[in-house]
């Protein structure tokens, strides 16, 4: 009589909860329905719960309740003894519909595109996810021929698929088109394809250890090139830039001829740039280094930079502080087209180079007012291939390479303005669209531009020269010689004056170019300069007249005597050196034969004192160190770049330590593939070079443009890149400006 009353009373409490009321019931927990719940517990989904049927209190979440009154699940919780086995199957019914309804209500995935499969059959219900084909029936150890028809549609099938899936990995990844030209890319697939199973990488262990086993990894394969550097010397170049956080973020980079290595990126944030913290962050990476193996420390021209420079230099004689070659010349630049009137001294500068600032203003003024334009920039593109876009002003000979490109589309615009549809469009400002046109049509404002090209060509061909990773140290003082005089020759044709006249806008320039120089000029370049066997050849001197042998050069030797005395104080050991340059300089002993003056002219500086500097070790071991190294810092300016495409405003979150980890990698691995004789010559050939700015090499995405060869943007440029390029690739036939 008891046990009657109790189950009818059970069946009574579970009439009364309505599980077909959908407010009722929690579909990712429905069984919530028959216990109380009494306190929530901190952490989880756990509660203090009263079963209604058995009013016995637990603690747990769902799960327990399911296994409490269900009776499956997982242990650790006894079952209810009230439940019959009637309600039993009413509440598993019930998790079963409720994990039904969820499933229907999930968003139903795309379906990957399939030639087998035409639109009117495609279905949102198709599933997404990979599975192997598998057809009832078949075996396919028992096929014979592998070659059938319906094994071929098989794989086929599989193949469009995973292709599918490849090409929506780019797609929602917003990843570089250029990235399916990585040979690392192609490898991945290809050994994942012999390892039945394989699960790629998930999100923390590429983040995490992954990458520092890379970096390990990369520590242990540069080490062969950190061996030379005894032999070869090294160059510490550096650099400033601030992260998308605004985190002062300090680049060093290990250079020579082996190529640019990066050591690190050093976390300024809450540190004044002064010149003692510059000094102390190299003076630390020299240490790494080795400060006997150290020729030079390459910066810029700010003032910190100069004391940092002469504080490394107090404390290690022998490391020269030598500013960036083409930070001075752009800056040279800038003195010559954007003259600023600020002292007396300048007055005269000022007034002889006013007029490139005037040009200047007036291509920024035209270009303006087309881009600004919407339907004058649509006949602009009728009638001109290459494009208008603004050029930042801390981009390296901006001027001129606006210049250049209005040089170049200079037909497009004179045809553009004398067309019917500039004088009809009256919807912007017509005044302002007739003083473009007679700007365009003036024949003086051409005539000015081309002159301005003329004369500062030379700077610009020097600037593209140095702007590169190769070793040039040893070229600096001849390119500064032969680009003054070629101005000097630019400047006094235009004006048809002799050599000897005076010229107040050549004094002008002169004054500025040669106060930069002797800025810049030092001990050490002169005594690479006097170490290049070329400029001693006759083929080399006779091509001047005014040329002379580096011996015979008095502020060369000047320089080159203080640079001997700190790298040899021993005067003993200083007289031996000097013997040696002197049986060098004036072909003595086995300078003289044969072979060793011919191939003065002929072989590299580097080659030739390797085949024939043997008798001369001290002046040899010199040449080897300086022979090898860089004029300029711009492999930092690339990989600041690198460093702001890695640590971008879509990953600003990442921590400065990942994002060094992230472009040490980077760089190196691309400063060891490109040692490899695949890199030019493969079918995967410069596969590092540029991303989806592929289609157009403009200003903008030059900062990915990370080609060593490659400094300044020009139209030949994309005779290299796009050698096999598609018809949509041909469309533009130069760089952006």
């Amino acid at each position: 009589m008891n046990t009657s009353t109790s189950e009818d009373s059970s069946q009574r409490s579970e009439e009364n909860i309505n599980t077909d009321d959908p407010s009722n019931v929690d579909e990712k927990a429905p069984l919530w329905i028959y216990v109380n719940k009494i306190e929530k517990l901190a952490g989880g989904g756990s509660w203090r719960f009263k079963c209604k049927f058995c009013k016995t209190i637990y603690v747990g979440s769902h799960s327990r309740v399911v296994t409490h009154l269900v009776q499956e699940g997982i242990k650790g919780i006894k079952g209810c003894s009230k439940v019959t086995s009637q309600q039993r199957a009413n509440m598993k019914k019930l998790v079963e519909d409720c994990k039904e309804r969820i499933k229907r209500a999930a968003p139903k995935p795309v379906p990957l595109p399939s030639s087998s499969r035409n639109a009117a059959s495609s279905s949102l219900d198709y599933d997404m996810s990979y599975r192997d084909h598998v057809v009832s029936g078949f075996d396919p150890k028992k096929i014979k021929g592998m070659g059938t028809p319906l094994e071929k549609s098989f794989k086929n099938e599989a193949r469009e698929q995973c292709d599918g899936e490849v090409a929506r990995m780019f797609y929602t990844g917003d990843l570089s088109f250029n990235l399916a030209r990585n040979p690392h890319y192609q490898k991945s697939y290809t050994r994942a394809s012999y390892l039945p199973g394989y699960v790629p990488p998930g999100y923390n262990s590429l983040r995490t250890t992954l990458l520092q086993k890379e970096r390990k990894n990369l520590d242990m394969h540069l080490l062969p090139l950190k061996n030379t550097w005894k032999q070869k010397g090294v160059s510490v170049c550096s650099d400033g830039w601030s992260d998308p956080q605004r985190r002062l973020i300090f680049n060093l980079i290990a250079a020579n001829e082996s190529g640019p290595m990066m050591l690190r990126a050093i976390n300024s944030q809450g540190e004044t740039k002064t010149g003692e913290m510059i000094a102390d962050l190299i003076i630390e990476c020299i240490k790494e280094i080795g400060h006997e193996n150290v020729v030079q420390v390459v910066t810029d021209n700010a003032s910190n930079c100069v004391k940092a420079g002469s504080l490394i230099s107090t404390k290690f004689p022998t490391i020269f502080w030598t500013p960036c070659v083409v930070h001075t010349l752009n800056l040279a630049l800038k003195n010559i087209c954007s003259p600023l009137q600020t002292t007396r001294n300048n007055e005269d500068v000022y007034e002889a180079c006013y007029w490139i600032k005037s040009l200047s203003e007036d291509v920024i003024w035209i270009k303006n007012f087309i881009m600004n334009h919407g339907m004058r920039l649509v006949m602009f593109t009728e009638h001109c291939d290459l494009k208008l876009l603004t050029i930042a002003s801390t981009r390296f000979a901006s001027t001129v390479v606006m210049f250049k490109r209005f040089k170049k589309i200079n037909t497009g615009l004179q045809q553009m303005v004398i067309s019917p549809k500039w004088d009809d469009y009256k919807e912007d400002d017509v005044a302002k669209a007739s003083a473009v046109k007679k700007k365009i049509l003036d024949e003086m404002f051409w005539d000015e531009l081309e002159y301005a090209l003329t004369f500062t060509l030379p700077i610009y061909n020097v600037i593209r020269a140095a702007d590169t990773d190769r070793p040039s140290l040893h070229l600096v003082y001849d390119w500064w010689e032969s680009m003054i005089q070629n101005v000097k020759k630019a400047i006094f044709r235009k004006e048809r004056k002799e050599f000897d006249d005076y010229s107040v806008f050549w004094n002008a320039v002169q004054s500025i170019l040669t106060s930069r120089w002797s800025k810049s000029n030092t001990p050490l370049h002169c005594m690479a300069h006097s170490l290049n066997p070329t400029y001693y050849s006759s083929e080399w001197l006779g091509e001047e007249t005014i040329r002379k042998a580096p011996h015979q050069d008095l502020e060369v030797t000047r320089k080159r005597k203080n640079c001997i005395m700190r790298y040899f104080p021993d005067q003993d050991e200083r007289r031996e050196v000097n013997v040696e340059y002197s049986n060098f300089s004036l072909c003595l002993e086995d300078f003289g034969s044969v072979d060793a003056m011919h191939d003065r002219f002929i072989l590299e500086p580097l080659k030739w004192w390797a085949v024939h500097g043997a008798s001369a070790p001290k002046l040899q071991a010199l040449a080897f160190k300086l022979l090898g190294q860089p004029s300029s810092s711009s492999c930092c300016e690339r990989n600041l770049s690198t460093y702001k495409f890695i640590h971008s405003a879509t990953r600003n979150k990442i921590a400065p330590q990942r994002a060094e980890d992230l472009v040490f990698v980077h760089t190196n691995l691309r400063l060891l593939s490109r040692r490899s004789s695949t890199y030019k010559d493969g079918p995967n050939h410069m596969w590092d070079v540029g991303g989806d700015q592929f289609d157009s090499l403009d200003e903008i995405n030059l900062g990915r443009l990370e080609f060593e060869d490659l400094s300044l943007d020009e139209p030949e440029m994309e005779s290299v890149v796009f050698a096999n390029g598609d018809e949509n690739e041909k469309e533009d036939d130069g760089p952006n400006l």
